[in-house]
Formats: C-alpha cells, sequence, structure tokens
C-alpha cells in the first residue's frame, strides 16, 4: 500500500482499540493532583500557579455569573495544550488534527453559551442580530447575516484549530524528509535541519497560542451573553 503525508493523521488502532482515546487520557495521568498539604512539590506548585494565573486572566472581562466557566474553560484549555504537545513527540498521535473531535469540542460549547444567553437574558442576546441604528430597509438582510455569522462561529473554531496543527506536522514532515534526501550534500543538509529545528520550536509555540486562542475564543461568545 503506498502510504502519504496523510496517512499520519489517521487514528490508528491496536488491538481494535483506538489510540486517540488513549491520547486524550494522557493530560489526566501526566498533570499532577493537588494535595491537602501546606508544602507541595516544586511541579505541583508551578502547576497551580500557571493555572491560577490563566484563570484569573480568562475570567477578568466576563460578569461574574460567566465565572461558574471557570473549571470548565481551563480544564478545556489543560486539556488542548497538552495533547498540542503531545502530538509533537516522535510517534504519536495528535488528536486535535480531527476535524470531527474539534467539532465535537465546539458545537456543544458554542450551544451552551448560546443557550445561556438565551435563558437568562434573551432581549439582550437576540439584540445581537441586529446592530443598533440599523436603517430600516437593511433590517432583514443584516439580521440573516448576523445569523450566519452566529452559526458559522463553532465551525471556524474546529477547522482554525485543525487548519493550524495539520499544517504545521506537513511541513515538519516535509522538511525532516528533506534533510534525509540532501545528506549526499551535508552543507544544505545541516542548513535545512537548521529550519527544521526553527520550525519545531514555532510549531511548539503554535500548540500553546491555539489552545489559547480556542478557549479566549469561547470566553468572548460567553461573555456576550452573560
Amino acid at each position: 500500500m503506498t502510504l502519504t503525508l496523510f496517512n499520519q493523521f489517521m487514528s490508528p488502532q491496536i488491538l481494535g482499540l483506538p489510540l486517540i482515546i488513549i491520547a486524550m487520557l494522557m493530560p489526566t495521568i501526566l498533570l499532577t493532583t493537588p494535595n491537602n498539604r501546606w508544602v507541595t512539590n516544586r511541579l505541583s506548585t508551578i502547576q497551580t500557579w500557571m493555572i491560577n494565573s490563566y484563570t484569573k486572566h480568562l475570567m477578568l472581562p466576563i460578569n461574574k455569573p460567566g465565572h461558574n466557566w471557570s473549571i470548565l474553560l481551563t480544564s478545556l484549555m489543560t486539556l488542548l495544550i497538552t495533547i498540542n504537545l503531545l502530538g509533537l513527540l516522535p510517534y504519536t498521535f495528535t488528536p486535535t488534527t480531527q476535524l470531527s473531535m474539534n467539532m465535537g469540542l465546539a458545537v456543544p460549547m458554542w450551544l451552551a453559551t448560546v443557550l445561556t444567553g438565551l435563558r437568562n437574558q434573551p432581549t439582550t442576546s437576540l439584540g445581537h442580530l441586529l446592530p443598533e441604528g440599523s436603517p430600516t430597509p437593511l433590517i432583514p438582510i443584516l439580521i440573516v447575516i448576523e445569523t450566519i455569522s452566529l452559526l458559522i462561529r463553532p465551525l471556524a473554531l474546529g477547522v482554525r484549530l485543525t487548519a493550524n496543527l495539520t499544517a504545521g506536522h506537513l511541513l515538519i514532515q516535509l522538511i525532516s524528509t528533506t534533510v534525509l534526501a540532501l545528506t549526499p550534500t551535508p552543507i544544505l543538509s545541516i542548513i535545512t535541519l537548521m529550519v527544521l529545528m526553527l520550525l519545531t520550536i514555532l510549531e511548539l509555540a503554535v500548540a500553546m497560542i491555539q489552545a489559547y486562542v480556542f478557549t479566549l475564543l469561547l470566553s468572548l461568545y460567553l461573555q456576550e451573553n452573560t
């Protein structure tokens, strides 16, 4: 069977068990659980400080009723960033390169923010569909445009995360293949290897930034509906 560059994004199986399940369980296994001791180890202290700082930064612009979402959004951010970083290791599988998984995260979370707004403040939530001061003849067109913009939000969330991670993995594989192909010419091979190292550093940043952007956009949608 001829292998392609996109085979790395297929969900592998061992004895009929999809490895995507194991990949999604890894953040739970790797992250330390806080205990009730006064003094904890350094890893747990740094982890707690980072989570508290991120949660405070994320909840700062959101109204007080939206603070109930802090645990959910922080857990989602931790899950995505851990999966994205683990997917950069050799011989691993990145579940967030699957559009089905990203849409499975984006659609329920987006729908929950919309339903929260319709339940708590229906007038304000429906008011977002029509900008204030719109000309009367343009009202039907603007409502249709704003409705399409609202419905396309979860698709944009899922596609953004999938496209960025998929493109990065493809570039890494292409450049690493080029390094091996240029082995007879050491100078070109070394230059390409340096480019590969720089790209890997960039992908580390992309993995963290995309997880942050995914959660940040959800928090902005929540801010509109609380």
